[in-house]
């Protein structure tokens, strides 16, 4: 490798480190996920954390950016040590942050790197965050109240709203219960489906990070519909497929947003799962993190195009090569059959 190369590559590697504290700065969680290889790895031991793949750099950090009141990290040059195609390093790392639950403190902090070259350019393979040092003493500042003309989207809402928003739905004909975290979701749903039930889930980031996809489609409690629906051979067997998926006892999902004024707002790119919730399931169970509640449906639409749909971007492309679209909208502004559609709505901020 000549010697103009090698400054090249420092100054692409540097620059993909300074592309990582400033997505983090911004809140752009699906750009920093990009900047891993599909397969590469994030650690934070201290934590602890080890989020393999794309996907699940995305969903944890949008779970970690959610309980941040403020959070300012700065980046300092490392060291890089270029060996072809494959590169090691390290950057030096000063944040002050406090979570909304009250936990503070400041701290120093190494980023031990592994980095690979790309068709794209230089990415991550690996970063491991090493804690130097911790102050968790209070914090004497705070966050400057800001408007920046737009919702921030990954906030959870306060109790207040989240009161206004079940008053709301159950006005308009939906059972709504507001429970503390996924944990009492995750209870409360084995309460509510029957054994040997026919249960569908949706396609849903909430349903996974909580558990509770697992226990209705891993646990053989159930008669679950989607270890059926992926037996199936599409192209000889779409009839009973399409059918599978229109009218099954019970379907528990997740919405893309749901409004104070009482709409719950579901987003499809293929529409499959959709008829189940619109009406063709015998029970509807949603559950719904806080982060979702939006004033009304402007807002609510906002939010699809604007938070849910880059971050199912990046969830795509991770498993199935290609992005997703918003090619279905489902909006749900009432229930007017009487114990057929129920909220769980949520304290806990999870999923996107």
């Amino acid at each position: 490798m000549n010697d103009f190369q090698a400054v090249a590559d420092r100054v692409e590697i540097e620059a993909l480190r300074a592309e990582f504290t400033d997505a983090a700065m911004m809140r752009d969680r699906a750009r920093l996920a990009a900047l891993f290889l599909p397969d590469g790895v994030l650690r934070m031991p201290n934590i602890p954390v080890e989020q393999v793949g794309r996907a699940e750099i995305l969903a944890g950090g949008e779970l970690l950016q959610r309980q941040w009141d403020f959070f300012v990290q700065n980046t300092h040059p490392g060291t890089v040590v270029l060996d072809g195609d494959t590169a090691t390093g390290r950057a030096y790392i000063h944040e002050i942050a406090r979570a909304l639950d009250g936990r503070q403190g400041i701290n120093y902090a190494v980023y031990h790197d592994r980095y690979q070259r790309t068709e794209e350019g230089w990415r991550f393979a690996e970063r491991e965050y090493e804690v130097r040092y911790l102050d968790t003493s209070p914090l004497t500042g705070a966050a400057p109240e800001t408007d920046d003309g737009g919702p921030d989207f990954g906030a959870p809402a306060s109790d207040a709203r989240l009161e206004r928003t079940a008053t709301a739905l159950r006005g308009n004909g939906f059972d709504v219960e507001i429970l503390d975290d996924v944990a009492a979701a995750r209870a409360r749903v084995k309460e509510l489906l029957p054994e040997g039930a026919g249960v569908l889930t949706g396609a849903s980031e909430t349903l996974r990070l909580s558990g509770i996809d697992e226990d209705i489609n891993a646990t053989g409690r159930y008669d679950a519909v989607r270890p059926r629906l992926l037996a199936l051979d599409r192209a000889a067997q779409g009839d009973e497929f399409r059918r599978l998926l229109a009218s099954p006892d019970y379907v528990v999902n997740s919405v893309a947003a749901v409004t104070e004024t009482g709409s719950l707002v579901l987003a499809s790119g293929s529409g499959s799962q959709l008829p189940a919730n619109a009406g063709g399931a015998g029970h509807r169970v949603w559950i719904i993190g806080a982060q979702k509640v939006v004033p009304d449906l402007p807002t609510a639409l906002r939010r699809v195009e604007e938070h849910a749909l880059p971050l199912e971007n990046v969830r795509a492309r991770a498993a199935y090569g290609q992005d997703s679209a918003v090619n279905r909208l489902l909006i749900l502004n009432a229930e007017p059959q009487a114990g057929r559609g129920r909220v769980l709505l949520l304290r806990e901020a999870v999923g996107y």
